[in-house]
């Protein structure tokens, strides 16, 4: 795992090098994921690197039936990952992303409850790997979710690695 969490690393230290003026003029989630999905790209050769991608094969990802969760959609089930690292056709999912801007000041439960999903190996479409990012404007804030649950190992791995490249807390 930490081999693909180092990727994560080197392309957010590539985000946060190229991609300062959005982080300054306060751009919103959704151009902040699509440009760190630009960065994650070469990180992952030979997987495909999405955003709001909700679909495994032909069926579409929908959160298990009584969850807490609105989304966008009719159904109210679906779900849109901010990021996956796939591969379409097999279809095989190895790395989920949420991503927070700091100054979003909505409960993050929305994003950890689909991370828990996403990585639920008990659901037909677990991510090996789940990473909850809140970007600020200099460093960001990380866990890492597997298995369904928040890895406190892991987390704590990755919080340190962003340190090490100078955009950890502390």
């Amino acid at each position: 795992m930490q081999t693909e969490l180092n990727k994560v690393v080197t392309a957010l230290r590539d985000f946060y090098a190229a991609e300062t003026w959005l982080l300054e003029h306060d751009l919103g989630e959704r151009a902040l994921t699509h440009r760190l999905a630009v960065h994650l790209e070469p990180q992952f050769p030979g997987w495909q690197v999405d955003c709001d991608y909700d679909r495994l094969g032909e069926r579409t990802l929908r959160l298990p039936h009584g969850t807490i969760v609105s989304t966008d959609d009719h159904l109210a089930k679906s779900i849109y990952p901010d990021i996956v690292v796939h591969q379409r056709d097999i279809p095989n999912n190895l790395l989920a992303i949420e991503v927070r801007k700091a100054s979003n000041h909505q409960p993050p439960e929305h994003d950890r409850h689909k991370l828990r999903a996403l990585t639920d190996p008990h659901l037909w479409f677990a991510y090996w790997i789940g990473v909850y990012l809140v970007l600020g404007k200099k460093s960001v804030v990380s866990d890492v979710y597997a298995g369904g649950v928040i890895d406190g190992p892991s987390s704590a791995w990755l919080a340190g690695r962003l340190r090490d490249v100078g955009l950890g807390l502390g």
